[in-house]
């Protein structure tokens, strides 16, 4: 059977940490933001960690 191919677009959305953790932007910050509060878009700034109940789904689609 072939390798089964990473999902290339999860790939640019989600990193590795070295203990394995997966990371990702924090949602919420692309539009709409007029009418959110300045502490709301400064608390959406950095990195989050992916939830524990998507990361077998995300390792799926990356190929881990």
């Amino acid at each position: 059977m072939p390798k089964m191919k990473s999902h290339t677009g999860m790939g640019k959305r989600v990193k590795v940490t070295g203990k394995g953790k997966l990371v990702t932007e924090q949602a919420g910050k692309r539009h709409l933001l007029e009418h959110k509060s300045s502490r709301v878009t400064r608390r959406m700034t950095g990195t989050v960690t992916v939830a524990k109940a998507d990361t077998a789904r995300v390792k799926k689609l990356l190929g881990r």
